[in-house]
């Protein structure tokens, strides 16, 4: 019988390249609606800290605790551009400002954003501009015995008009610099490797 963790996420897009991460080790991934844990306005409010590590590890603790003590996996990830002077970094879910949307709506905004704000990076900084960026996750374990972090970075170029198909949030503004593993999304293969 595969060992369960319990995914501190209710992102539909997390959840299914997560599940497939945990499965290629022969880990059961077990999803918040699953334990029936139900969504509270507090979720909203974890990720207040300045870093992704403190960002995950505060999901993985509140879920752990909710869960009455499954051991629990909890993530912060997101886009820091070279030329926003690392933004949107630890607030890329958000970074539009838009708290009425949620999804696809949601990363329209945030993409619509990040499109506007690198021409205008390009046109104000001239020669000195960039399209350099990295994506960072931070995966966060919390058990009975303690718990851990562990940070993936991923070098690549933003883009200005949108590449590829599938993924969610930032993903087909974003080229990695490396070779991905076939038939994987940037970002999926991207999370994996972080």
């Amino acid at each position: 019988m595969a060992r369960r963790f319990l995914l501190a996420t209710r992102s539909e897009g997390k959840l299914r390249e997560l599940r497939e991460i945990f499965s290629e080790f022969g880990l059961e991934a077990i999803d918040l609606a699953t334990m029936g844990i139900p969504e509270t306005a507090r979720e909203n409010n974890l990720e207040e800290f300045d870093t992704f590590e403190e960002n995950a590890l505060a999901k993985a603790r509140y879920f752990f605790d909710l869960s009455g003590g499954m051991p629990t996996f909890g993530d912060d990830s997101g886009m820091c551009v070279d030329a926003l002077n690392g933004e949107p970094g630890v607030y890329s879910k958000r970074w539009s400002g838009r708290e009425d949307l949620e999804r696809q709506e949601l990363d329209a905004a945030n993409n619509a954003k990040l499109v506007a704000r690198m021409r205008t990076a390009r046109a104000e900084q001239g020669p000195r501009f960039t399209d350099a960026g990295r994506y960072i996750s931070v995966a966060a374990f919390k058990d009975a015995a303690g718990e851990m972090t562990r940070r993936g970075e991923i070098e690549g170029r933003v883009l200005t008009i949108p590449r590829g198909t599938g993924g969610f949030g930032y993903d087909p503004y974003f080229e990695a610099r490396c070779a991905l593993k076939a038939g994987y999304s940037n970002l999926r293969s991207l999370r994996g490797v972080a």
